[in-house]
């Protein structure tokens, strides 16, 4: 293993925006943001999900790695369930860890006992306001296991985030994001999207 990032709290909120106003943002993302001297930075990831079940809990760990940099190490990622609690809070809050790993970790995982549950592919483009993060991309499906040529495109609409990890849980950077998030209107609205009750509701 190269580096771990060690257990962190993130801040986050999601949205979505039409493809034909996706230009307007890009636009106001570049006038926003830090990382603008240059052409848009684009990625394209590959994330796969397995999960072990032992009951009466299920444990569920991502495999992530870039199409765009393939030298680039394979991400283990733990991602928690985010917490709707402190309604007061600005955004949403889950506990996160990443590991880089080998090439090999697909199969590691499945030693393990883990079995694959799905995949996609993320591809779109990421900018920077100071540590905030934020990603406007595109979710593809993989009709076939591992088969990059069989990606077909999940929506038309694209996804926008905006996130801050840190070390220890510091409500005010909720703050900041909901701030940095009030001059992406009226082109995109980021909420706090309650994700239990989306699987309640497909």
């Amino acid at each position: 293993m190269a580096a771990v990032r060690l257990h962190q709290m993130e801040y986050f909120l999601h949205g979505s925006i039409n493809k034909k106003n996706v230009e307007n943002l890009l636009c106001r993302l570049k006038g926003l943001c830090d990382n603008t001297s240059h052409e848009r930075d684009k990625f394209s990831d590959h994330e796969i999900v397995y999960s072990l079940r032992n009951n009466p809990h299920l444990v569920t760990l991502r495999a992530r790695h870039s199409l765009v940099d393939t030298a680039a190490p394979w991400l283990l990622r733990y991602v928690g369930q985010a917490e709707m609690g402190d309604k007061s809070r600005a955004t949403l809050l889950r506990s996160c860890v990443e590991v880089e790993t080998s090439d090999n970790l697909s199969a590691f995982l499945e030693e393990l006992g883990f079995k694959f549950d799905y995949e996609f592919v993320l591809s779109g483009y990421y900018f920077y306001k100071g540590h905030i993060k934020i990603t406007v991309s595109q979710v593809f499906r993989l009709p076939v296991v591992g088969d990059m040529s069989s990606m077909q495109l999940a929506s038309e609409s694209y996804l926008v985030e905006i996130g801050l990890t840190t070390a220890v849980q510091q409500d005010s950077v909720a703050e900041d994001i909901k701030a940095f998030a009030e001059h992406l209107k009226p082109l995109v609205h980021l909420e706090k999207v309650d994700h239990r009750k989306l699987l309640l509701m497909s």
